[in-house]
C-alpha cells in the first residue's frame, strides 16, 4: 500500500494530485494463504515462482521469519508479482500491478509437480491467481501430481484474470466467491443456492463454500440438493470492516484446517468465516492467528449470551 493525502486536482486537466506519505509492504497472493496456515499452527511447504528482484528477497525473508519452508523457483524472465494500491484517506484510488501473465515453462511446471509429488502432506492447497502457474495446460499435470488420499483444496480468482474453478475437478474443498461461480458457469441470473448446487455438480467437489461478501457464505456439502441438510448458511461475522481484500485467503486457510481436524463441514464453514471476519478488521494482508479467532469467538458468545438474557 502507498499511503497518500489528497491535495486536489488540476484545473486544466482531470488529474488527481496526492501527497506521498509512506509505503507499507505486505506479502500477498498464495504466500499469504501459506502464512495464514502457518499462523494457525500448520507445518507449511510453499511452492511458487518468483522473479530475480528485490521483491523476491522480501517474500523469502518474510516467509522464513514465519517458519515456512519455501521452495521457490526463480524465473529470471519475469518479475515477482506485485500490486501497489494507492490509498488516500482510507480509500483506494488506484492499483498498479507489476506482473507477467505468461504461462510457466515446461521445466518449471515439472519442478512444481515434482515438489507436490514428493512431499508427504495431509493437504495440498492450490491458490490460483492466474499469473502464469495455473492454466488449462498446467492444471492437469499439477493435479495428477497430488498423491492418492491427500486432501485437495482449490481457490481460483477472477478479480483481474480469467480463472475457472471448475478446472479443479474432484477436489475435497473449493472456496469460490459468487462472481467466480457465475463466471465459471456463465450464469448471471440464478439465485445463490441453485448457483452453488450447479457449481457443486460441475466441479464434482465434496464440499463447496460459496463466499457472498457481506452476506456471509453458503456451503454445499451433498449432491442431494433438495435435502435440507445439504447446505449450510452462515452470516458474516465482520463488525468493523477496515480492508476486505484478503478475507477469502483467511477463510481458505482456516476452513481447510477446520475440515482436516474435525471432518465437519459446519466447523470448517464457521471457522473459515470467523477468520475472514478477523482479516476484514485488519489493514493490509496480515496473517490471522488463533488469538484473533478466539477473541472473535469470545465476542460472538458474549453477544449471544446478552441477547439470551434480554429475551428471558
Amino acid at each position: 500500500h502507498t499511503q497518500t493525502a489528497m491535495i486536489g486536482g488540476h484545473t486544466k486537466t482531470p488529474t488527481m494530485s496526492v501527497l506521498y506519505e509512506r509505503r507499507d509492504d505486505y506479502i500477498g497472493g498464495a504466500a499469504i494463504v501459506a502464512e495464514h496456515l502457518r499462523a494457525a499452527g500448520a507445518q507449511v511447504v510453499f511452492s511458487t515462482v518468483l522473479g530475480n528482484d528485490a521483491f523476491k528477497d522480501f517474500v523469502l525473508d518474510g516467509l522464513k521469519s514465519h517458519g515456512i519452508d519455501c521452495r521457490a523457483i526463480i524465473d529470471h524472465t519475469r518479475p515477482t508479482t506485485s500490486k501497489n494500491a494507492i490509498v488516500a484517506g482510507g480509500y483506494r484510488l488506484l492499483k498498479l500491478d507489476t506482473l507477467d501473465n505468461r504461462s510457466i515453462s515446461d521445466e518449471i511446471l515439472e519442478r512444481l509437480a515434482a515438489t507436490v509429488r514428493a512431499e508427504k502432506s495431509d493437504a495440498v492447497v492450490f491458490s490460483d491467481f492466474r499469473h502464469g502457474i495455473f492454466n488449462r495446460r498446467t492444471i492437469p499435470q499439477l493435479i495428477s501430481a497430488i498423491p492418492q488420499g491427500v486432501f485437495k483444496v482449490a481457490d481460483s480468482q477472477v478479480a483481474s484474470r480469467w480463472g475457472n474453478i471448475t478446472e479443479f475437478k474432484d477436489f475435497d474443498l473449493i472456496t469460490p466467491n459468487e462472481r467466480e461461480a457465475r463466471f465459471a458457469l456463465g450464469d448471471q441470473d440464478s439465485g445463490v443456492r441453485p448457483l452453488a448446487s450447479a457449481l457443486y455438480d460441475s466441479a464434482r467437489c465434496k464440499t463447496l463454500i460459496l463466499k457472498l461478501g457481506e452476506r456471509g457464505v453458503l456451503t454445499c456439502r451433498s449432491a442431494d440438493h433438495e435435502s435440507l441438510d445439504s447446505y449450510i448458511v452462515v452470516d458474516s461475522f465482520a463488525e468493523r470492516v477496515v480492508d476486505a481484500v484478503g478475507a477469502g485467503d483467511a477463510l481458505l486457510a482456516y476452513a481447510t484446517l477446520g475440515k482436516l481436524a474435525t471432518g465437519s463441514d459446519s466447523v470448517a464453514t464457521i471457522l473459515g468465516s470467523i477468520a475472514a471476519a478477523c482479516e476484514c478488521e485488519l489493514d493490509g494482508n496480515v496473517p490471522v492467528t488463533p488469538v484473533n479467532v478466539m477473541r472473535k469467538i469470545d465476542g460472538i458468545e458474549r453477544e449471544a449470551n446478552y441477547n439470551e438474557r434480554v429475551s428471558n
